[in-house]
């Protein structure tokens, strides 16, 4: 009998790559996004079914996960993937701006967790994949939303994995580097609430950096693939770095003191590697 994943935020990017990889490996896939009825491409699977789901929204969130239920009968890995980046200089963004960071990328998956543990509960296995982002282990100028937004999931899935482990349901943390998505296009936010003076051109000196970070960027099916070995790996192991990325920052900012590594990223992504 197949197995079933439930991915959020599957209409684009590393959501959609993450369908597509699980289906052709034999699984049911349950596609969520706002607006299924735009979605051709993965209508084309014969193991993937489209719903629609809002995770800002619990009513659409109790339905989305009742009626896949319905469908499908079972659920077993739920990849927590829907998200965005919210950036830009701090003291230039609104409170609606940091609310809605974390409506989607925490308080969302919470609710998506919440809406699923009785189902694990009852079935006494469970896999639960959250994607966060090398932002939850390191910080970055001009982040300072977003990487709270990051480390608040880092934080949350690992201690939910002390309460859960007697359940047999596990959870696993993939946390991707710089991905070549259209993640910052229509999945990028910039705080442009006022114009305020004394930064200079910090802000499209960063901004420089992380196009041509981007540039040099895997695709997202890299992290399909990641989020696929987390999600089969019956071990308790809980970070899975994904990307040469991601892998090296995880290690240096291990073994690099912290004070340095905090300057050279200063440094770096300030400088737009041009200077």
């Amino acid at each position: 009998m197949n197995k079933t994943v439930l991915i959020t935020g599957a209409s684009s990017g590393i959501g959609k790559a993450a369908a597509i990889y699980f289906a052709e490996r034999g699984w049911n896939v349950a596609a969520t996004m706002r607006s299924p009825e735009k979605e051709t491409e993965l209508q084309k699977h014969a193991l993937i079914k489209t719903f629609r789901l809002d995770v800002t929204d619990n009513l659409s969130i109790k339905s989305c996960t009742a009626e896949v239920l319905r469908v499908f009968g079972s659920v077993d890995v739920l990849v927590n993937n829907a998200g965005y980046g919210a950036t830009g200089i701090f003291e230039k963004s609104a409170p609606e701006d940091i609310y809605n960071q974390f409506n989607t990328n925490v308080f969302g998956l919470m609710q998506m967790t919440r809406e699923m543990l009785p189902h694990f509960r009852e079935k006494r296995s469970g896999m639960i994949v959250n994607v966060s982002s090398i932002a939850g282990l390191v910080t970055f100028p001009m982040y300072s939303v977003y990487n709270s937004s990051k480390w608040a999931v880092e934080g949350f899935t690992e201690g939910l994995q002390f309460e859960l482990r007697q359940l047999n349901i596990r959870l696993k943390l993939v946390e991707p580097g710089a991905i070549k998505t259209e993640f910052h296009g229509r999945s990028m936010v910039s705080f442009n609430n006022q114009d305020i003076g004394g930064y200079g051109d910090y802000d499209k000196r960063v901004e420089v950096f992380m196009k041509k970070a981007d540039k040099m960027a895997p695709g997202p099916e890299v992290v399909a693939k990641t989020i696929y070995k987390a999600a089969t790996d019956n071990s308790w192991k809980l970070r899975y770095p994904s990307g040469a990325q991601a892998r090296m920052v995880s290690v240096m900012r291990r073994i690099v003191p912290v004070t340095m590594f905090r300057y050279l990223t200063g440094k770096l992504m300030a400088s737009g590697l041009v200077r």
